[in-house]
């Protein structure tokens, strides 16, 4: 096809597709074009050689990540100590490389498939390609296709088989569709219509609530990240959350601040979390973000307890150049990027047992990890609710701190359980079990957010059996088109 116009045609439409799907997620929330982002990335696909997929695909890669993840270059220049030529490049690398698995993905399906049964194998192929995205190299799970349905007629399949299911479906609706309009395949309005009908049928909550709720106070600081870890930084957050905590005694069982809410050592605050400790009410706890330093000189990225507190956590699953650095002999001391604070922790166990808080079980997600549907599941399993406390700061007034409370919600609604995020500046909720949210703190206002959730008994299917299903589905849809016979096109 080389430079045809009806190639260029399909690199334009890949291009808007990219856009399309961001504008799937939030704070956007439009989730009915990511059907119409996969026809226009479907159609003619298969008119391509592998090379020339590939390249639509990494441009589709492109127009995403520059559009759905431009908060990182918030991240490596306000605060990565970054200057904005340098941070503009590292912000194109970021995206060029993300885009890199759609290239992959694409190249792959043409390379070694046939159009037999295409509106099929190519949502196989796509959700595979997530799942190499959410593990490669650590993995980016951020803007999945299934991310942006916690509130479309799809959402009652997140119990079921979690995002890479809804993603699946989302995937398959565009294909179906595409038959449909251009092909005038009539047949296709059955699964199609199946896929969107079936939802009205599935159980609206397959958790049950416990009888009493529980009063929880989650408090957001909004100090500056710029100033966090100085000295003023330090003692103007031990007097912030101190007094919040103070107005909020005695209002809730569980008070809660956010990732790292104290920039100390566990042993530095140990002083200020005793004052405070001092004048809680009997039977309440406090739980924090801490960083703790242990005998081995190890930093983690832990949350931690006092009053009615049992156990604590510490981060398993860290992120990369924020929390810990790759080929760190090489790149430490390169440029300021590669040296923040703070990006030097020891992950923690794969398998750590639930904290206890005011007789209630927490199934911890600090930050990052809540983007992660396994790991979060397999918190879920032996929880009643699940805790995610975050440093948003990071992403500035971006649209990065919305996502990510959407990615939480999604959580929520893949376990049915209540999910209580308190964060740094915003966004600072509290997520019912069917992935809506019963209370939200502004963004950028020291305030606490003081609510009720319930301890949530029994599991969905999804946190039975996590991804692995969907995943397993979606090989067998790609199974039909494999191509047997070596492929003409490079």
């Amino acid at each position: 096809m080389g430079s045809t116009p009806a190639f260029m045609l399909q690199l334009l439409l890949a291009l808007v597709a990219g856009g399309f799907t961001t504008l799937t997620a939030s704070p956007f929330e439009l989730w009915w074009l990511g059907p119409v982002a996969i026809a226009l990335l479907y159609v003619g696909i298969h008119t391509l050689t592998p090379a020339q997929a590939a390249l639509k695909g990494w441009l589709y890669g492109i127009a995403l990540f520059a559009s759905g993840a431009s908060w990182v270059y918030i991240s490596i220049h306000d605060y990565g100590y970054t200057g904005v030529p340098l941070a503009a490049l590292l912000t194109a690398l970021f995206v060029a490389v993300l885009a890199l698995f759609y290239a992959g993905t694409f190249w792959l399906y043409r390379r070694f498939t046939t159009p037999r049964l295409a509106w099929l194998t190519f949502a196989g192929a796509w959700v595979l390609g997530e799942v190499l995205r959410t593990y490669l190299f650590t993995g980016f799970p951020w803007l999945l296709m299934g991310s942006g349905y916690v509130d479309s007629p799809l959402a009652s399949w997140a119990p079921i088989g979690g995002v890479y299911l809804l993603s699946l479906l989302v995937v398959l609706s565009g294909t179906l569709a595409a038959n449909v309009l251009l092909r005038r395949q009539w047949w296709a309005l059955a699964p199609l219509l199946a896929i969107w009908l079936i939802p009205l049928a599935l159980p609206a909550q397959w958790t049950t609530p416990s009888s009493t709720p529980t009063r929880v106070a989650l408090l957001q600081g909004n100090l500056p990240q710029l100033l966090k870890w100085t000295p003023d930084g330090q003692r103007i957050a031990a007097n912030t959350y101190s007094r919040l905590t103070a107005e909020v005694a005695d209002e809730a069982d569980i008070i809660i601040w956010p990732e790292t809410a104290l920039p100390m050592m566990e042993t530095q605050a140990r002083p200020v979390l005793e004052r405070v400790q001092a004048n809680l009410p009997p039977g309440v706890a406090l739980v924090t973000g801490i960083v703790q330093l242990d005998e081995a000189n190890r930093y983690y990225n832990s949350v931690v307890g006092i009053g009615n507190v049992e156990g604590s956590y510490q981060k398993e699953h860290l992120v990369p150049f924020g929390e810990y650095l790759p080929l760190e002999s090489v790149l430490r001391g390169a440029i300021d990027f590669f040296d923040l604070p703070m990006s030097s922790f020891t992950k923690g166990a794969s398998h750590q047992a639930p904290m206890q808080a005011s007789g209630v079980s927490l199934g911890n997600a600090i930050c990052y990890e809540i983007i992660y549907p396994q790991l979060v599941a397999r918190r879920a399993q032996d929880s009643d609710v699940l805790l995610t406390v975050s440093n948003d700061t990071w992403f500035g007034a971006s649209i990065g701190p919305f996502q990510h409370l959407q990615m939480a919600r999604l959580r929520a609604l893949e376990n049915g359980r209540y999910v209580i995020r308190a964060t740094s500046n915003g966004v600072t909720a509290i997520i019912d079990a069917h992935g809506s949210i019963v209370a939200q703190a502004p963004q950028f206002e020291t305030t606490a957010l003081v609510g009720e959730f319930y301890a949530m008994e029994g599991l969905t299917p999804f946190t039975r059996t996590g991804s692995w299903p969907a995943w397993l589905l979606a090989g067998l849809m790609l199974l039909p088109g494999l191509r047997l016979t070596r492929c003409r096109g490079r």
